[in-house]
């Protein structure tokens, strides 16, 4: 029985790596030694140039730093206002804090592409589209309800007697939220922005919609001129363009990882 359940471990674990092989192998060809007849064989190794070619045909150095500021400004945003939302309904019983929380969470019942356009209207009335600080609020606004539904989560499982404990030694509400609950919620907070940074650096759809300048646009919609009917790059490019795009999020998991699976057992202590 082990055995039956490890090959079938290896044959899964076999077939979920298999797009990775031929994104790798096929991202490494030369441009001109490409054959859509023979995807699954090496045939050379160009990968450093088609990184290269991507990088400048895609202008990636440009968007590169609006992407980075997205990554890391909304999601930090999002979980000290989903952590300070968490802890008003849960720790200081906000009145009716239940139906604040549905409100919270609310936004995220309908899809994205229904708002896409009211957004879209509203950012070019108001100055926003197409600047770096209407980025960061659209980000923010829609990895704040997560944030709070783990957080929520997360001070429902902290004894009532630390915060009374709290109150008892003189501790203000922003101090007990600043200098004890922040820091015991620390691994379910470094997963949280974890998630919402992968989130907001693999993002296509609002970068599109609500950017178009090189300086302000995020680095997935500038990796799409790559695919342009007319004058695009040859696949090898594109898919190096690609992988090079992905390496980012994969340091982050792999640098991140023991705060990730420690984030993961939410309200364990």
């Amino acid at each position: 029985m082990s055995r039956l359940r490890t090959g079938l471990l290896v044959v899964l674990g076999l077939l979920w790596l298999a797009p990775i092989y031929l994104l790798v192998v096929n991202a490494a060809k030369p441009v001109d030694g490409y054959d859509a007849q023979s995807v699954w064989k090496p045939d050379g190794f160009a990968l450093f140039a088609n990184f290269g070619d991507a990088w400048s045909k895609a202008a990636l150095g440009d968007t590169l730093v609006a992407t980075t500021l997205y990554s890391v400004v909304a999601p930090v945003l999002a979980v000290l206002i989903g952590a300070a939302a968490g802890y008003a309904i849960v720790v200081l019983r906000l009145r009716r804090g239940f139906l604040w929380f549905v409100f919270i969470f609310g936004g995220t019942i309908f899809p994205l592409q229904m708002v896409l356009m009211p957004l879209f209207s509203g950012y070019a009335s108001s100055g926003l589209y197409d600047t770096r600080v209407g980025m960061v609020i659209v980000y923010t606004a829609i990895s704040v309800p997560f944030s709070a539904f783990v957080m929520r989560n997360f001070f429902t499982g902290i004894a009532r007697s630390v915060f009374e404990a709290a109150v008892v030694d003189g501790g203000g509400l922003f101090r007990i939220f600043r200098s004890i609950y922040l820091p015991m919620a620390g691994s379910a907070l470094a997963a949280i922005f974890i998630l919402q940074a992968t989130f907001v650096w693999n993002d296509l759809l609002l970068g599109l919609t609500l950017s178009q300048s090189e300086s302000v646009r995020p680095i997935m919609p500038a990796l799409t001129g790559l695919q342009s009917t007319y004058g695009g790059a040859a696949l090898p490019t594109v898919l190096a363009g690609g992988l090079l795009v992905s390496l980012p999020t994969v340091i982050l998991f792999l640098a991140a990882q023991r705060f990730f699976s420690r984030g993961l057992a939410l309200g364990q202590f």
